[in-house]
């Protein structure tokens, strides 16, 4: 009988936000599977470290971070090939994804691959979304609000229209494109609106107003809140 392929939400780095369920599949699973960077260590590993143990077999999957779609593909197609030699063998899976795994996460990439021939349970994860709201004590929506996640490629004149539609943004992976942001922000009358939030749960947290945020020290691990009312409760 083949095994089963697990897709765990690890939360967005704080280790005691994992769930109990994750908790136990993880330590239960013969197999673990994390991504990681091609010449660094995994974060989601991290985040799990202190539960793993030395039966375990572990994969650990090289993703190129890449504008570029392909060389990711190419590294799941092998990543699920390995997966599914396990899975073949009895052995079941666990795939480690930070924050939830269809929220963003890189776990859907296997699942589009293997789910259909091999049993498959997605643990979902506390979100970097929820996460960051938390950290900031700025609820994201209330009562009928509106809310969209925007990611930060997407050009000034899509942005601005979202912003212009929705109640209360969340924006995400901000990195190189801070400034042109802050800049469309200040033009449109919302930076004291804003919250930005880097690194959410961890020792380093940084949580700022969006004026006081030097626009070269952006991490990727980050997310601007905005709220047209400012605080969703008004």
């Amino acid at each position: 009988m083949a095994g089963k392929l697990y897709g765990l939400g690890l939360g967005p780095g704080d280790p005691e936000l994992l769930t109990l369920k994750a908790h136990r599949i993880l330590t239960s699973s013969p197999v673990v599977a994390y991504p990681a960077l091609e010449d660094g260590d995994s974060f989601a590993r991290s985040i799990v470290a202190a539960y793993l143990s030395d039966r375990q077999k572990e994969i650990v999957i090289r993703i190129p971070m890449t504008v570029e779609r392909a060389p990711a593909q190419q590294a799941y197609d092998r990543a699920s090939l390995e997966l599914a030699q396990e899975l073949d063998e009895g052995r079941d899976v666990a795939v480690l994804c930070e924050g939830d795994p269809f929220f963003y996460g890189s776990f859907m990439y296997l699942f589009g691959r293997l789910a259909e021939r091999y049993s498959t349970s997605v643990v979902p994860g506390v979100t970097s979304l929820t996460a960051c709201s938390a950290a900031a004590c700025a609820p994201l929506a209330a009562r009928n609000d509106t809310l969209a996640v925007l990611p930060a490629p997407l050009s000034d004149e899509q942005l601005e229209s979202r912003l212009r539609s929705f109640d209360a943004v969340a924006i995400i992976k901000p990195g190189r494109h801070f400034g042109r942001i802050h800049a469309l922000l200040d033009r449109m009358e919302l930076l004291d609106e804003a919250h930005y939030v880097e690194r959410a749960t961890l020792a380093n947290q940084r949580i700022l107003k969006m004026r006081d945020v030097p626009d070269d020290t952006v991490p990727y691990f980050s997310m601007i809140l905005v709220h047209q009312r400012g605080d969703a409760w008004r």
